[in-house]
C-alpha cells in the first residue's frame, strides 16, 4: 500500500472534509478493528492543533447500536466528530443529540485502507460538487410527491410533502453528516405512503451482502416491504430484519442520491451510497434522517440507472441530475 497515499487521505479528511480549525474540539469515535485508521487520523488532527479526545469503544452487535454514555456525552460536547469504526453508530440517538448540539459529522464507518487512497476521495472536489447537492435537496425540500423507475423494473411512489433533505456535501456546516467519500442528498418519505416494487441490483453493502450477484425483489404497501425475494443474498438480509422481530424493520426510511462522479461500487458502504447513477432505499430507521420512526436496524438497498420524477417532473435520469 503507498504510504503517501495513505497520508495524503488522513490529511483530506482533515483538512478538506472536517475543516479542523485550531483549538477545536474534536472527538474521534473509535472500535478496536479500526484503530489503524484512528491513530494517524488522531496525530494529523493533533497537527491541525484541535483539542482531541480518541474514544475507543467495543465494537457494537449490530449498526445503530448506541456507544456507551460516557462516549455520548464527550459527542455533545464536540465540535467536529470522526467515527472510524467497524459497525456504524451513524443511526443513534448519540449521533443526533451531537448533531443538535451543533457539531459536524465526518463518518468513517468500515473505513479500510482501499478508501483512504480511492478516486473517491481523492481525485473529488467537494466544493465543485456542493451546488448540484444544494439544489437536489432544496427541489426534494419543495416536492411533495415521488416516483422512482428503473429498467429492471422498479416502479415505487410515495410522498415527501413537508420533509426537509439531508444534504451531505462532504464538506459539513454545524449540525451536518459527512459520510466521506459518499456525497448524497437524501429525504424521508412520509410514514405509510410508500407503495410499489423496489428492485435493487446494486448492492446491500451491510451484513457482508456487498454487490448483488441478482436483484432483491421488494413488494412494498402502506409504507412497509411486505415481501422480499431474490436469491442467497436476499435471504440474508431477509433473515436478518425478521429476527429483530420489529415490523419497523421493514419501514421505507430515505431515499438517496448518490453524487461523487469518481465514486466506485466496491460493496463497502461509503464507496456504494456515493456512486453517481445510483439511489439507495434506506429501511428501517428513519428518526435520525429528519423521520419519525425508530427500528433496530438501518440498511440501504441501491439500484442502477433510476429516473425520478418529482411532483411529475423528472429531476434525474440515470447519471444526470436535471435541477
Amino acid at each position: 500500500m503507498n504510504h503517501s497515499l495513505l497520508e495524503q487521505g488522513v490529511r483530506k479528511l482533515v483538512q478538506v472534509n472536517g475543516r479542523a480549525r485550531p483549538g477545536e474540539r474534536v472527538v474521534v469515535v473509535a472500535d478496536e478493528p479500526m484503530t489503524d485508521i484512528a491513530d494517524p487520523l488522531a496525530r494529523q488532527l493533533i497537527e491541525a492543533g484541535a483539542e482531541v479526545v480518541t474514544c475507543t469503544i467495543a465494537s457494537r452487535e449490530r449498526d445503530g447500536q448506541e456507544p456507551p454514555p460516557p462516549v455520548a456525552a464527550a459527542m455533545r460536547e464536540a465540535q467536529l466528530i470522526y467515527t472510524p469504526v467497524s459497525v456504524s453508530i451513524t443511526h443513534t440517538r448519540a449521533m443526533r443529540a451531537a448533531l443538535e448540539a451543533g457539531a459536524r459529522a465526518v463518518l468513517m464507518t468500515a473505513y479500510t485502507e482501499e478508501i483512504l487512497t480511492s478516486p473517491g476521495l481523492l481525485e473529488t472536489d467537494f466544493e465543485v460538487q456542493a451546488p448540484v447537492c444544494r439544489r437536489l435537496g432544496k427541489a426534494f425540500t419543495k416536492g411533495d410527491r415521488v416516483r422512482l423507475t428503473s429498467p429492471r423494473g422498479t416502479d415505487l411512489r410515495f410522498s415527501i410533502k413537508g420533509r426537509r433533505a439531508n444534504v451531505l456535501t462532504n464538506i459539513p456546516d454545524p449540525g451536518e453528516l459527512a459520510p466521506v467519500p459518499d456525497i448524497e442528498v437524501n429525504v424521508v418519505p412520509v410514514e405509510g405512503t410508500a407503495e410499489g416494487t423496489l428492485i435493487a441490483d446494486a448492492s446491500v453493502p451491510y451484513l457482508g451482502i456487498g454487490v448483488l450477484r441478482e436483484p432483491i425483489v421488494c413488494d412494498i404497501r402502506d409504507g412497509f416491504i411486505i415481501r422480499m425475494k431474490g436469491g442467497e443474498q436476499a435471504e440474508i438480509l431477509s433473515r436478518d430484519l425478521e429476527s429483530h422481530a420489529d415490523r419497523n424493520c421493514f419501514n421505507v426510511a430515505e431515499l438517496g442520491v448518490g453524487l461523487n462522479p469518481n465514486a466506485r461500487l466496491t460493496g463497502l458502504m461509503l464507496d456504494d451510497e456515493g456512486v453517481l447513477g445510483t439511489v439507495h432505499i434506506g429501511i428501517g430507521t428513519s428518526h435520525t434522517l429528519g423521520g419519525n420512526v425508530v427500528a433496530p436496524t438501518h440498511y440501504d438497498l441501491l439500484m442502477w440507472d433510476p429516473t425520478i420524477e418529482l411532483d411529475g417532473n423528472a429531476i434525474q435520469r440515470g447519471k444526470e441530475i436535471l435541477v
